[in-house]
Parts: structure tokens; sequence; C-alpha cells
């Protein structure tokens, strides 16, 4: 197949999308109203972790932004007489925020010490941010015709939430399940040696270490059949885009994260260096789901890109065994399992082989792994 360019639509036509203005209202103004929550709650809705890479200023800006993007998305799709039920959602869902204090809610510190708090404030940013940068870059750079509200939407968003939301219990999850085997298995003069690193070369060195951890786990989930049984509901999607990559089993999300904490802990990088992982791990993930149709040319044979992360979901017997890095495609040739179409070709279906054996729905997603007896047949013949 012969490299075709990567289609580029006009952004007015997604602003001419008969749902575009009421749901884009719908979604800033619900946003607008958990922004605000979370100001009157901050020890109880937002993570001490995440509230120190941003500043008030910042989330009052951008909480206004967003409540003026609600506001006129919504009353003119109104006046277009477009889905009134969703902009008229969206426009009281921001007009709640105002009445409850807007982008000058009060705020009273400092903040009260809890034992444990949900991650409202990184599910609002993380997602608003998102949406803003690759719901555009999607429609223009589209490799497929994938609607934003695509089929399944929804239950991809429950995994974003829950994964957000939920970021101090995963993590107090994973710290558990690493620091004993850290605590007990200490080699004091290679962590000394990888402490002296300068920071660049320590952080490329944990990317590649904690890349090969993945993708060695990552294997393992697609060979071993307890393990493939929580993996095949992030296979299950037949469609790629920047919300997809989100739908991961809790399970798989907690046993992936310790397993590769776990080498960069023991080895003993700094936490600058394990923060500065933690970000790229946030946004390649994202990227490497996109439904974006751009060739990279060789930058695809040194980060894993699109197309690159695209063909290990291919539902094509030919790759259901390869591409398993997630950051360096040199991983995937150390370990026998890189393969990439020099053509430039992309999958032209997505998923696990029989659709049926993986049900819609987070919540049966996530209980599906549990129930009766299965078998490879089950998925992929």
């Amino acid at each position: 197949m012969s490299e075709m360019p990567a289609p580029r639509r006009p952004l007015a036509t997604l602003v001419r999308h008969p749902r575009f203005l009421a749901t884009t209202s719908c979604f800033l103004g619900v946003l607008a109203l958990v922004s605000v929550v979370c100001f009157h709650f901050p020890d109880l809705l937002t993570s001490r972790e995440f509230r120190a890479v941003y500043t008030e200023d910042f989330a009052r800006t951008l909480l206004l932004i967003g409540l003026s993007l609600a506001f006129f998305t919504g009353t003119l799709a109104v006046l277009r007489d477009e889905h009134k039920r969703l902009a008229f959602t969206g426009v009281g869902t921001a007009t709640a925020a105002l009445l409850l204090g807007g982008a000058d809610v009060p705020f009273e510190g400092p903040i009260r010490q809890t034992p444990y708090s949900l991650g409202l404030d990184w599910f609002v940013l993380s997602l608003f941010v998102s949406a803003l940068v690759f719901i555009p870059l999607e429609h223009h750079f589209a490799r497929r015709p994938v609607a934003v509200f695509r089929h399944g939407w929804r239950t991809d968003a429950a995994y974003f939430f829950m994964s957000h939301v939920l970021v101090q219990f995963i993590l107090i999850l994973v710290t558990t399940s690493t620091g004993l085997v850290v605590d007990t298995a200490k080699h004091e003069g290679l962590q000394a040696w990888i402490g002296g690193l300068p920071f660049v070369a320590a952080f490329l060195l944990a990317v590649f270490v904690a890349d090969a951890a993945q993708a060695v786990l990552h294997r393992c989930y697609h060979r071993v059949m307890v393990l493939w049984r929580f993996h095949a509901v992030h296979h299950s999607s037949p469609e790629l885009d920047w919300l997809a990559g989100s739908r991961v089993h809790f399970v798989e999300t907690v046993l992936t994260r310790s397993v590769v904490l776990l080498p960069l802990l023991f080895l003993g990088f700094s936490q600058p260096v394990v923060n500065a992982y933690a970000v790229l791990v946030g946004i390649q993930a994202v990227v490497a789901h996109a439904n974006i149709g751009i060739r990279f040319g060789w930058l695809e044979y040194v980060i894993t890109l699109p197309r690159y992360h695209h063909w290990h979901h291919a539902r094509h017997t030919d790759y259901w065994d390869r591409n398993y890095a997630i950051h360096l495609p040199v991983v995937d040739m150390l370990m026998g399992s890189f393969r990439l179409p020099r053509d430039g070709s992309w999958p032209e279906e997505y998923g696990v082989f029989k659709r049926e054996s993986v049900p819609e729905g987070f919540v049966a997603q996530h209980v599906a792994p549990f129930r009766g007896e299965r078998t490879y047949d089950t998925y992929v013949h």
C-alpha cells in the first residue's frame, strides 16, 4: 500500500457539527461546576501531589475561560436550535458554577491535611487540556474519520475519570507493592552511581529501564491467560483516539505502575527524574493512541508514535504479538517483537478478534475478567 497523506479538514467543519456546540457547552459547564466545588472543598477533592504543579491564579484563569466558553457555545447552540437539551445543561451547570462563586470563588487556606483525597483537580485539568489539544489535532490530521463522541466514548471517559480521580489511592497501592521489595533489596553502590548522573542522562536511562520492564510485562499480558483477561479490556476498543488509551482495567493499572516503578526505585533514580518520567508516560500514552495520521519518517523508529502503536492494536494476526514498547522501539528490537510496515500503511481494523468476548460498559468490563472460564480461543480465534 502506498503512503497516503493524512486528510486535513478545516476546523470550521468541526464547529459546524450538529452536536458540537451543545456538547462543548455541556462538557465545559460540568467541568466548571466541578472546579468550583473543588475550590470549596480542596482538602477532600484535590490531590496534594498535583496541587504543587499549578498555581491558584492559573486554576482561576482556566475556570474563567471554561465558564465563558460554556455560556458562549451554549447560547449559540440554542439560537441555532441545535440539541437544546445539551445546550441548556451546559448553560445551567455554568450558571450553577457562577452562583457558587465562579472564578472569584472564595478560597480560605491553608488546606487541611486529610489522610485521603480525590484527584478531581487532576481530572479536570487533564481532561480540559487534553481535549483542547487533541480534538482539533485529530480533526485536522485524522487518519480515520472518527467522531469526537464516537461509540464507546462514555466508557473511555469513565476510565479516564477513574484513573485521575483515584490517583492517590492508586499511588498508595503502587507504593505499598514496591516499597517492601526496594527496602529489602538495596545496592548502595549502584544507587549512588545512578544518583550521581546528570539529570538528562538519568532521565534517558530511566525511560529505557522503565520501558523494558513495561514491555516484558506487556508481553506477559498477551501470553499469560490470567493476565490477558484484564488486558483484553484495553484492546477491546474498535477505534483509537486520544481518549481510547484510558481504557485500562483497574487491576492492570496498579500492576503495570508497580512493575514499572519497582526498577526505578530499586536503582535509585531521584524523585525529579521519576516525576519527569511520570509526565512523559501521561503524554506519550495519549499520543500513541491518538487518531493522528502524520508520518514521522525515521523518527518512528526512535520514538513510539501513533502508527507504531496502532499496529499493536491491529486486528491482524501478524501483529498480535508485536510492538510492546510504549516509548522506545529499540526495546522491541532487542526483544524480537518489532514490526512496522515500511510502506507507511496503517491497520484497517482495531480490537480483539472476537468482539463479543469483551462486554461493553465500564462496570461490565471490570467484572468480566473474574467471571467464567475463558481461554485464548474465547478472544482470538
